[in-house]
């Protein structure tokens, strides 16, 4: 026969254990959230390394205007290195009579990002390079004819020979754009400094917005790790763009991107799905990726429709507890930040996470 003495005992011991491993379990995912690291090399994959003819090659591709259906659009056109390699606007430009319907995302740093897009459809730099490309509204490239254009050029049929043994395909000019993207990096911020030990390099301003950031602002559950992205995707309330949303341009465009995505309502649609298009999953409608925040005094506006021009917006966002949505994540709430505050995580975004960002001349285009 049990003792009722000892089995009341287990059982409090029991219940005691189960509350010493769900609080552990808290501290672990909290410290793990707010975990900050200073910039590496960026990861290459194996069946794609790095070579400086690739690299060349991929810089030429990424100003050539070859890559767009009618010849007036390349890469730079949306990722100009003058703009923090986006274009400052709300949304992307688009093919003529067309309209975008989201931000521009800069390529800085965009090599430690996985997925990537703002709805995380590609899983890699080189299936995301080719997206915009056949796009009807950003591009709109025939990708079949766009290997024969590239192969009547011969400057190209030699390069793709060196650098491949092979001749042009989608998926080769893919990894030579690739190739040169993760090359567009952001180094030796004052963030990184101070991260590998020298405590003089942020000033202490910016000191007291690390201490918020990763403190009373709760930023850095999800802006974490060396690019400061969780790389998940999570509802946060924003607002829709009204001058955008009201464009029937934009519209159609959304209407378009959900109809061949299989969305049956696509028809109704009023509002941005997120990355709901991509997972048909209900937990993901509205919910963007969380972006990576180095460069951000160049990458304005901010996003995935623009609809915040400066970072004191965004803050204030963020402040109020992010959006009015019953489908909001909880992990916002009002952060009742004062002044010097806001000024202080200000100092630290716009300054602590500006660093030596990748320099690219216009190439010899063949």
């Amino acid at each position: 026969m049990i003792n009722p003495i000892v089995e009341i005992l287990n059982s409090k011991s029991l219940r005691l254990a189960a509350a010493v491993i769900c609080l552990l379990t808290i501290l672990i995912t909290t410290a793990s959230a707010a975990h900050l690291e200073s910039l590496k090399i960026p990861p290459v994959p194996a069946d794609n390394p790095q070579t400086p003819e690739k690299i060349e090659l991929g810089k030429r591709l990424f100003f050539d205007r070859r890559l767009s259906g009618d010849g007036t659009m390349s890469c730079v056109t949306c990722h100009d290195p003058e703009t923090g390699y986006s274009d400052r606007l709300a949304i992307s430009l688009s093919y003529p009579t067309t309209k975008n319907w989201r931000n521009s995302p800069s390529l800085i740093n965009t090599a430690y990002n996985d997925p990537l897009f703002w709805d995380g459809r590609a899983k890699s730099l080189e299936e995301q390079a080719l997206f915009p490309m056949m796009s009807a509204f950003e591009m709109n490239q025939n990708l079949d004819f766009l290997e024969e254009e590239l192969k009547g050029v011969p400057e190209y049929v030699d390069a793709f020979q060196k650098v491949f043994g092979r001749e042009i395909t989608r998926q080769r000019i893919a990894m030579a754009l690739a190739s040169f993207e993760r090359t567009i990096v952001s180094r030796n911020a004052p963030l990184d400094k101070y991260l590998d030990g020298d405590n003089t390099a942020l000033t202490p301003e910016q000191k007291k917005g690390y201490e918020i950031f990763t403190g009373k602002g709760k930023c850095a559950q999800c802006h974490t790790g060396a690019n400061f992205t969780n790389n998940k995707f999570y509802n946060i309330g924003v607002p829709e763009n009204s001058v955008l949303i009201n464009d029937p341009r934009v519209t159609a465009t959304m209407r378009f991107t959900a109809k061949v995505s299989g969305y049956k309502e696509y028809r109704s649609l009023t509002e941005d799905p997120g990355r709901y298009l991509v997972t048909k999953d209900k937990k993901d409608w509205k919910a963007f990726k969380t972006p990576g925040l180095r460069e951000l005094a160049l990458t304005y506006p901010y996003m995935h429709n623009g609809v915040f021009e400066t970072i004191d917006d965004v803050i204030e966002f963020f402040n109020r507890g992010g959006g009015v949505d019953k489908n909001k994540t909880p992990l916002l709430a009002p952060l009742n930040l004062s002044d010097a505050e806001k000024r202080a995580i200000r100092a630290f975004l716009l300054e602590a996470l500006k660093g030596d960002v990748t320099v690219v001349k216009m190439p010899d285009v063949p």
